[in-house]
């Protein structure tokens, strides 16, 4: 018998698809203090939860028998995810359950904005009749744009569609065939700006695109034009936005996300005419609620069956006979796919992955998605790329991705390499472990080199004459970065060097344009990995 600790609410239509199951037993506990929690924890195999329960290192410390832990819903920062990793315990979501809701909400809110509905109704009940104050625009004829073209934005999308609007979109990391499917256009991010009518979010939080929706940003837009934001407030530097709706560059906003929620009362922009406001109910709907419930129990059920696990945001286990020799080529694939995405112009199209040696050859499928993990992750955030959906997310970005195996190696006893196509480019990386654990990089492109993906990196690509180390070495010493290691490959004599360089500290924007400025530089980039 598996027993299933259930301390939140969850629907009913969740709990019928548990009970159906002769082989478990529920353990339906609603509000439990801190001492039952730990208590009651103990005999749990598996744990589903929504937002009200905290399940941090010593709620799992107490999980003697847990397997599973299910989030109904998206979100697991009340979850210490890395402890339940560490203890063997899968920690799952349900990521796709509220699309539709989320998408229905962003035109819900769309409508509302173009049609001043908020306002006219609270003007009405308050026994006024000024229909020549609320005119509104219609949706007809005018261009959407969808800045993140995901799951929720391509269904907003279709739904716009319907109602006879443009849509163009911007993502860097989906396939022009992906969205020439789905009738759209994608556009650069200043293109989306200057053309839109109406825009709206679907983007993930990550540190690049935190307030990327920024004075600067807004400057580009459209006069008149309105902004819609359904998926995290941090996206919006609110500042920005209020002074660009109180001067009138934009006619309005319709915002159900904030970066601090609930937003504290004497907010800014709760307190301007032209802004629409919801708390949060993007996924707020019956139907919603009750599909995260139906999926989260039948995800435990089939984790604690060991049929499949699904939307684990860590990763599956593997046979612990084969783990002492996966785990560090799962951190060199990871690394892999870290520097891939680093380095990258252009959007991707292709992965092509090939394995050579007895080590990696029979561990492909989880090789891979550890390198398309740390490849898509610095991209659209790690907190929605995991071992399991990084396959899912690819191909929904109609990125091809390929695995070829071959048991012998002619230089390396096992060798991992990577080979991307964007549209600006293609680039290979390959790597392999020195003494059976530590990661190196060993090929880019034309370069052979010896490499370590760890910490702070600085790659730079030159023109093979003398002083350019010399050169580097200067601007990075008078800057007072440090140099941890400095390799070096070249194709020969007087024609193409890579630089890889280990660092102990960042170095400055300023430092890399002097970097790029010298002219026997091509190219220089920063990176962590």
């Amino acid at each position: 018998m598996f027993t299933i600790l259930i301390p939140d609410d969850l629907s009913e239509a969740g709990l019928e698809v548990l009970r159906a199951d002769p082989a478990v037993k529920l353990d339906i506990a609603k509000k439990l203090s801190r001492a039952e929690l730990l208590a009651r924890v103990r005999e749990a195999d598996a744990l589903i939860v929504r937002s009200e329960t905290k399940v941090d290192a010593e709620v799992i410390a107490h999980a003697e028998r847990l397997r599973v832990i299910g989030r109904a819903g998206i979100g697991v920062d009340t979850i210490d995810v890395d402890a339940a990793t560490r203890r063997g315990i899968i920690v799952m979501n349900t990521p796709q359950a509220n699309t539709i809701a989320t998408c229905e909400h962003t035109m819900a809110m769309m409508l509302a904005l173009a049609r001043n509905i908020p306002q006219a109704d609270a003007s009405l009940r308050r026994g006024e009749w000024t229909r020549s104050k609320f005119i509104g625009v219609q949706l007809q004829g005018r261009v959407l744009g969808i800045i993140g073209f995901g799951r929720i934005g391509a269904q907003v999308a279709r739904r716009a569609q319907a109602f006879g609007m443009e849509v163009i979109a911007y993502d860097p990391y989906v396939n022009e065939e992906a969205a020439r499917a789905a009738k759209v256009a994608l556009v650069s991010l200043d293109e989306l700006l200057a053309q839109s009518d109406f825009i709206t979010l679907h983007s993930s939080l990550t540190p690049s695109s935190r307030g990327m929706i920024n004075a600067e940003a807004i400057a580009k837009m459209k006069p008149g034009a309105r902004l819609i934001n359904v998926a995290r407030g941090a996206l919006v530097d609110t500042q920005a936005l209020y002074e660009a709706l109180v001067s009138g560059k934009l006619a309005g906003a319709a915002l159900d996300v904030f970066e601090e929620e609930p937003p504290p009362a004497d907010h800014p922009l709760l307190k301007l005419p032209n802004v629409v406001v919801t708390p949060h109910l993007g996924a707020s709907t019956l139907e919603a609620q009750r599909d995260v419930s139906i999926q989260i129990a039948e995800q435990v059920l089939d984790a604690l069956h060991e049929r499949e696990v699904r939307n684990a945001v860590n990763f599956p286990p593997i046979d612990p006979a084969a783990m002492p020799i996966i785990r560090p080529y799962l951190i060199l694939a990871e690394k892999l796919g870290k520097l891939q995405a680093s380095l990258m112009e252009g959007r991707l199209q292709r992965v092509e992955v090939e394995y050579r040696g007895p080590d990696v050859s029979p561990h492909v499928k989880p090789l891979t998605v550890a390198l398309l993990r740390g490849l898509l992750a610095p991209m659209l955030g790690s907190e929605r790329v995991n071992f399991v959906n990084a396959p899912i997310i690819a191909h929904e970005r109609g990125i091809v991705v390929t695995q070829a195996v071959n048991l012998t190696s002619s230089d390396y006893t096992n060798l991992v390499s990577c080979r991307i196509t964007t549209d600006h480019e293609t680039r290979t990386i390959a790597g392999t472990l020195f003494d059976g654990s530590e990661p190196r990089i060993v090929q880019i492109d034309g370069f052979r080199i010896d490499a370590v993906p760890e910490g702070l990196v600085l790659v730079i690509s030159s023109r093979d004459v003398p002083g350019v180390i010399g050169r580097v070495g200067t601007i990075l010493g008078a800057n007072y970065v440090n140099i941890a290691e400095y390799r070096l490959g070249r194709t020969r004599p007087g024609d193409h060097a890579l630089s890889f360089i280990n660092l102990d500290n960042p170095v400055p924007d300023y430092a890399m344009k002097a970097l790029r400025d010298l002219p026997e530089v091509l190219w220089a980039k920063q990176m962590t990995l």
